[in-house]
C-alpha cells in the first residue's frame, strides 16, 4: 500500500510567505525560504509553492526563491502561479521544482496541459483546481487564486485535463481554504470516485484526524498551511496521528 503524502503549502506574494481566508485577506507570515526548510526539517515529504498574483499580474517571480529553497531542502517541490508556457515550466523544472501546477493558464488554453507533458512527462504536471460550491450544490472551478469563475464545472474539467496530460490533482476547495474547520470531505469524495490519478486535497486542515478523513474519502495527500505557520498542530503529531490511524505514512528520522 503507497504512503500517504503529508504536504506543507506555502503561498508566496513577491518575497513573503502569506496567508489569508477563502484566498482572500492575505496576511504576511515571513520568509518563505525558512519555512520550507524547517518543514522540511520537521518532516514534509512535499512541498508546494503557490504564487498567488501571478496570473492576476503576468508574471513570475517565484523562480528565486525556488532556487534557494532546492539548495537545502531534498523532497519534491511543486510550484504553481503564472506558468502560461512550456519555456515557464522549464524555467521552474531547472530552478529546483519536481513538478508544476497549473491552473489558469490551462483552463485559458487547455492544449498547455499536453505540450507540458510531452516534454516533461505527465508525472511533472500538476492540475491546480481552486473550487468553489455554488448554491445549486454543484463545484464550479475558479481561476486568479479563486477570484474568477470559469465555464467549467469541477469535475468536468479535472476528468479533461487528466486526458490532456494532467498527472496530478491538486484539489482545493475555496470555501475551507484558511479556515481550519476540516477538508471538504463530499467533494473529495465526488472527485476520487471518477479519477485514476493521484489527489491532493488542500483546504481546511484543523485538527489531526482531520487526514485520515480525507484518505478515507479518496485523498492520496493533504497539504496543509495555517495549520502549519501558525503553529497550531505540529507535522510531528499528524503524522503520529495518521500512523496511529492505520494509515501508511513514510518514516522520518528527525533533523
Amino acid at each position: 500500500m503507497k504512503n500517504i503524502r503529508l504536504i506543507a503549502r506555502l503561498d508566496v506574494k513577491g518575497q513573503f510567505l502569506i496567508k489569508g481566508v477563502h484566498l482572500e485577506g492575505l496576511r504576511k507570515i515571513g520568509n518563505p525560504q525558512e519555512y520550507a526548510l524547517k518543514y522540511y526539517q520537521a518532516g514534509a515529504d512535499e512541498l508546494i509553492y503557490m504564487d498567488v498574483v501571478a496570473s492576476l499580474y503576468g508574471r513570475n517571480n517565484i523562480r528565486d526563491i525556488v532556487e534557494r529553497t532546492a539548495e537545502n531542502v531534498f523532497i519534491p517541490i511543486t510550484v504553481g502561479g503564472g506558468i502560461r508556457s512550456v519555456s515557464d515550466a522549464r524555467d521552474l523544472l531547472r530552478s529546483g521544482a519536481d513538478k508544476v501546477a497549473i491552473n489558469t493558464a490551462a483552463i485559458q488554453s487547455p492544449m498547455l496541459l499536453t505540450e507540458i507533458a510531452e516534454v516533461f512527462g505527465t508525472q511533472s504536471v500538476v492540475l491546480s483546481v481552486e473550487a468553489t460550491k455554488q448554491p445549486d450544490s454543484s463545484w464550479v472551478a475558479y481561476t486568479d487564486n479563486g477570484r474568477e469563475r470559469s465555464k467549467y464545472e469541477v469535475l468536468e474539467w479535472v476528468q479533461k485535463a487528466i486526458e490532456l496530460g494532467a498527472g496530478e490533482i491538486l484539489l482545493t476547495s475555496v470555501d475551507r481554504e484558511g479556515t481550519c474547520h476540516g477538508f471538504d470531505l463530499e467533494l473529495v469524495r465526488y472527485v476520487s470516485e471518477e479519477i485514476n490519478v493521484p489527489l491532493i486535497l488542500s483546504g481546511g486542515m484543523g485538527a489531526l484526524n482531520d487526514v485520515a478523513q480525507a484518505v478515507r474519502s479518496g485523498a492520496d495527500a493533504v497539504a496543509m498551511a495555517s495549520v502549519l505557520h501558525y503553529e497550531h498542530l505540529s507535522l510531528e503529531d499528524i503524522r503520529a496521528e495518521a500512523k496511529a490511524t492505520g494509515l501508511h505514512v513514510r518514516q522520518v528520522e528527525w533533523k
